[in-house]
């Protein structure tokens, strides 16, 4: 395997990649947590203990060892690490090979978005003029050949000799879509006239001007340029295989124009996935013919509404690009293919596969922020119920934990303070809840892996034989197939985060978290308030976008194509899922550094007040209470309740609440002191006095100090580590407080102190250019290895 990520990026140790200020990766051996001693989660399953064994005939395995593992993260890493080999290759040659079968998920994403260019060899090419050869053959011989000698679908029943005059015919009736024509700063002139025309006033004329003028700059009918590019090179290898009667050139243009870096305007819309994708792959058929019709956008990639647009004639001539003449049968294998459809699906796979690998850190992130138990993840449960996805995704939330101080004993706090005995759904079954999406991924992997090296036009040139074969490699149901498996993925990593962030925020299930995240008065500051509300309304509309496309399905060209796989429909429905996943991904993964770093901050004040408990109990009661021991644990197990209890009080009243609560404790303990003795009952109130100040002082310097250089990564386990280190380190997001938040007076402040969704926005931008996904990696490939 290559090196890691964190080699390239010059990191030596994984362990610590995404550590801050230099500190140790790995926590000591016994630390303190919420004031009392605390071993960090083992870092290896027992393999000693004995479970007892299941009968013969429930065939369920018995350890760990015999189940057998599903593979996807593998799988995963792989893919990123072969992507990343493809970008670093490409200083001076074509990388992403096109011969028909070799195409994989990475070198689509490199030749897509990282501009990787593409080659194709010379036996490859000689190939696909021998399939040439054959089907003029047969064309020569007479015999009918559906869409070279006679019509298209329903009019296939016709009959032409013009076989070249058909071919170009076909592109120019398929060039239909909308495209949306580039902004323009003034209006043209023919607009200016009929309006000075119809227009009463000069004032009119300025609204006329306004209101036309009112459009989305986004070209929001037009494919993305990562969307055309895939599909650039995808059909470029399905036509590479040398079974559809096409000569060479088609190919080379095909590959010139990824190499040269012009793509061309595809409408979004408009196909049905049947024939293949028709429409979108009719204006890359008219761009390799140099057509005045259509256009193409130039020069090196980026945004593309801000790249320069011409017609195809234009940046063909301006490259040294040669006109392509469509020969027999060359139009219709150009636009009679899945090209599309598989080229937008794969780059949705590719997208689906790191979020739900984030979705999995997260997880770890919340239990920790929740205070949950790593009980959940033990691999008896996964030895009982041996689904394959379950027990990729329990194994790697025990990894992504290891190390953590902030994992709970349910079982002692349940007997202690009352608490929940098990964590709620959305921690405590999220392997059960993500695994079988893993297994649904694994299998759209491969559907759209096969689409990617499969030969998908019609009819086909069988080799062998050189005949000419009719059938319906083009109905792209596999594809459809690949794509609602994936959308249905994201919807439930969705409802999964949007569980988790609610019980984060909410302080009624969030286990001793203020309300909202504030660090500051829970009176004053709702600082996260806005994120839950926007987390549920991303989740309603992922909600929406959860209908499967088959109910859709419509009866097209004359009855023709009366079943259709509406494939990319689909895919391009997904990407809209993952743009909102990708949201709610950066929302939740703000909060939950906000709530870890509280929980960091929280560590450091009962660390410190703890002994001060102790000291101000033993001055007061010290000679009027015997075993104080047990009264100072008494204590300790009551402040840390009240704690949990009180956050949403101003600290201001809270310690006094808390400290008022803790009388009875006293009172219990003083089994020898009249309750109406005055002495005692005077010190009590000294007491409780003493103690809500030297809280309130606590809490207040803990805050101070802990704001000034928030880094809650010593308390961590390896997986949150590396990504809390990325969003306050690499991202420089900071900790919420007062200092962060808006001045109304002066909003001329330093760029540091932005608002919410600047820093949610910041994340989100890291997941769509993929660096967050470098610590997501790496927290996979641990998990590997400690496997």
């Amino acid at each position: 395997m290559a090196a890691s990520f964190s080699q390239r990026s010059g990191r030596t140790d994984p362990s610590d990649s995404y550590s801050k200020g230099g500190g140790s990766a790995s926590s000591p051996a016994s630390e303190s947590i919420n004031g009392e001693p605390k071993t960090p989660m083992s870092e290896e399953v027992d393999s000693s203990i004995e479970y007892p064994l299941p009968s013969e005939s429930s065939r369920i395995p018995t350890s760990a060892s015999r189940i057998e593992t599903l593979g996807y993260s593998r799988q995963v890493l792989s893919r990123w690490e072969k992507l990343f080999e493809y970008i670093a290759r490409n200083a001076c040659q074509g990388v992403a090979v096109v011969d028909g079968a070799s195409l994989d998920m990475s070198s689509i994403v490199a030749v897509a978005k990282f501009g990787v260019s593409a080659f194709a060899s010379e036996k490859v090419l000689q190939g696909m003029d021998q399939s040439f050869r054959s089907m003029k053959t047969c064309l020569e011989s007479g015999q009918p050949i559906y869409g070279v000698n006679t019509g298209f679908g329903g009019s296939a029943d016709t009959h032409t000799a013009e076989v070249a005059k058909l071919q170009r015919n076909l592109i120019r009736f398929l060039n239909c879509g909308v495209v949306t024509p580039p902004p323009v700063k003034t209006f043209p002139q023919s607009y200016r006239s009929v309006a000075n025309t119809a227009m009463r006033s000069n004032q009119d004329r300025i609204i006329f001007d306004r209101m036309m003028r009112n459009t989305d700059q986004m070209p929001s009918s037009i494919m993305p340029d990562s969307w055309v590019r895939a599909m650039l090179v995808v059909r470029s290898n399905s036509l590479a295989s040398g079974r559809s009667g096409v000569r060479s050139g088609l190919v080379s243009n095909l590959i010139q124009l990824l190499n040269k870096k012009i793509t061309p305007v595809v409408p979004l819309r408009g196909s049905i996935s049947a024939s293949g994708d028709l429409i979108p792959l009719s204006y890359v058929a008219a761009t390799l013919q140099g057509s005045r019709e259509v256009e193409v956008w130039t020069g090196e990639m980026g945004e593309f509404d801000h790249r320069p647009r011409s017609t195809a004639e234009q940046a063909l001539s301006k490259s040294s690009l040669t006109h392509l003449r469509l020969g027999p049968k060359e139009g219709l294998s150009m636009v009679n293919g899945t090209s599309v459809s598989a080229g937008v699906a794969c780059l949705a796979l590719h997208d689906t596969h790191g979020l739900i690998s984030l979705s999995q850190v997260l997880t770890a992130m919340a239990v920790e922020a929740l205070r949950g138990s790593s009980e959940s993840f033990h691999p008896i449960f996964s030895q009982v119920r041996p689904h394959l996805g379950q027990f990729e995704v329990s194994r790697n939330i025990r990894s992504f934990l290891k190390g953590s101080l902030l994992v709970s004993d349910k079982a002692e706090e349940y007997e202690n303070e009352g608490t929940l005995r098990q964590d709620r759904y959305s921690i405590r079954t999220a392997p059960q809840w993500l695994g079988p999406h893993l297994e649904d991924l694994f299998l759209a992997d491969r559907q759209i892996t096969v689409e990617l090296n499969s030969t998908t036009d019609n009819p086909l040139v069988d080799p062998r034989s050189a005949e000419m074969l009719h059938g319906g490699n083009f109905q792209a149901m596999s594809v459809t197939s690949a794509m609602e498996k994936t959308r249905s993925a994201i919807i439930s990593v969705g409802r999964l985060l949007f569980a988790q962030c609610t019980e984060v925020i909410n302080p009624a299930l969030s286990n001793g978290l203020p309300p909202n995240l504030t660090a500051d008065e829970p009176s004053q500051s709702f600082i996260f308030k806005g994120v839950d509300i926007c987390m549920a309304s991303l989740q309603s509309e992922l909600g929406l976008l959860s209908t499967p496309v088959m109910p859709q399905v419509q009866n097209a060209e004359m009855g023709n194509q009366s079943v259709n796989s509406l494939a990319l429909l689909s895919a391009r429905f997904s990407h809209m899922a993952l743009d909102v996943l990708s949201q709610m991904s950066a929302a939740y993964l703000l909060a939950l550094c906000q709530a870890l770093d509280l929980r960091a901050l929280e560590h450091r004040f009962l660390s410190a007040f703890e002994t001060a408990l102790k000291t101000v109990t033993t001055q007061i009661f010290g000679q009027s209470l015997d075993h104080l021991t047990p009264l100072h644990q008494a204590l300790w197990t009551a402040f840390k309740t009240g704690c949990d209890k009180t956050t949403s009080v101003d600290s201001s009243q809270r310690f006094i609440q808390i400290a008022e609560s803790m009388r009875s404790v006293v009172l219990g303990h003083a089994h020898h002191v009249s309750h109406d003795d005055n002495e005692f009952v005077a010190r009590l109130q000294e007491w409780t006095e003493r103690c809500a100040t030297l809280a309130l002082q606590h809490f207040r310097s803990a805050l101070i100090s802990y704001s000034a250089n928030p880094d809650a990564s010593e308390l961590l386990g390896s997986g949150s580590k590396k990504i809390y280190a990325f969003v306050r380190s690499d991202l420089n997001i900071p900790f919420e407080t007062t200092a962060h938040e808006a001045d109304e007076v002066n909003m001329s402040k330093p760029p540091d102190n932005r608002n919410l969704g600047a820093l949610v926005s910041e994340i989100h931008g890291a997941i769509q250019k993929g660096s967050i996904f470098l610590p997501v990696m790496d927290c996979l490939r641990e998990a590997e290895l400690d496997n």
